[in-house]
């Protein structure tokens, strides 16, 4: 991480299961390629909260959009030695991740309840349209107001990450 640098929290959003089952069993991300993307992506030493959308689980009437897991950044987004794949979308460049908690299945924070609260949502009316992007960076309040929700329904990363596999 660049010293001069302050940490930055990101929302790592993440839509379909298969893909965040990767995400969780060898704890990285992958990202699609581009340099613009990487600019503004974590880097080394961010935090990034985990959110699946409400499609994320194959059935978004059921299932709502949370926030569902915190961890720490600890490598450089860089190019993938070999390129992720997940249906026909490509996925080129990573880092690796600490996964520091996980909420239980369905457990998580509930985003839509917060975007009157968070400035990272302009227009609180259309805020989903923010969320068709890989990260998402968090001004300071609103990525504490949101692990401040999130921390009370963390368990260790062991505990809960079996909840996510996806079924055979």
């Amino acid at each position: 991480m660049d010293v001069d640098r302050e940490a930055a929290t990101h929302l790592l959003i993440i839509s379909a299961r298969k893909p965040l089952a990767w995400v969780l069993e060898n704890q990285r991300m992958a990202f699609p390629s581009g340099r613009r993307r990487r600019a503004a992506g974590p880097a080394q030493g961010d935090e990034v909260l985990l959110y699946t959308t409400r499609g994320c689980f194959g059935n978004p009437t059921r299932d709502l959009g949370r926030v569902m897991g915190l961890a720490t950044v600890t490598s450089e987004v860089r190019p993938l030695d070999e390129p992720v794949l997940f249906g026909e979308r490509r996925f080129a460049e990573g880092c690796t991740l600490h996964i520091d908690g996980l909420a239980p299945l369905r457990k998580g924070v509930i985003l839509r309840d917060l975007v009157d609260r968070l400035k990272v949502f302009p227009k609180p009316d259309h805020w989903s349209v923010y969320l068709r992007r890989a990260s998402l960076r968090l001004p300071g309040s609103d990525a504490a107001l949101v692990k401040r929700e999130l921390r009370p329904l963390l368990k260790p990363y062991g505990a809960v990450v079996a909840q996510y596999a996806v079924p055979a």
